[in-house]
């Protein structure tokens, strides 16, 4: 199975964990083992979280993106839709540094994650987008 065979068309009537699980399962290296590791952190720093399945790849909301799971030959990467929004105090983000809105962080093989710092750049996400969400629901004066 590849990337394309469980792609938003292939899996109508799918839920998007079981998308998210497939993936996982058809990596069968490393990669998967990163994802799956990822996903766990994801979901144990914010319990509410929202998986969805977008463009392909696995995708992670709470009033809004927090991340995306992208999987390549030699990286997981997880990339931040507002992470340049965001204070990274540990240094995580080391991709997609130059853009003005999103920045990532690739993991490769071997590569240790630093759970404390990774869950709270989650929950900072999280708090980001819903703070937004807030300020949108705000009736004009």
């Amino acid at each position: 199975m590849t990337k394309e065979t469980i792609s938003a068309k292939d899996g109508e009537g799918e839920d998007a964990s079981s998308l998210i699980d497939a993936r996982i399962k058809e990596l069968s290296d490393w990669r998967g083992e990163t994802l799956a590791r990822v996903r766990a952190l994801i979901q144990q720093a914010d319990p509410d979280v929202v998986e969805e399945w977008k463009w392909r790849i696995p995708v992670w909301s709470h009033a809004g993106i927090i991340c995306t799971g992208e999987t390549y030959k030699n990286a997981v990467k997880m990339t931040f839709a507002k992470g340049a929004s965001l204070e990274d105090p540990s240094g995580l983000f080391n991709a997609s540094l130059e853009g003005n809105t999103r920045r990532a962080i690739d993991v490769h093989e071997g590569g240790e994650i630093n759970e404390k710092a990774l869950k709270a750049l989650i929950n900072a996400a999280v708090a980001l987008n819903t703070s937004r969400a807030a300020a949108r629901a705000k009736p004009a004066k």
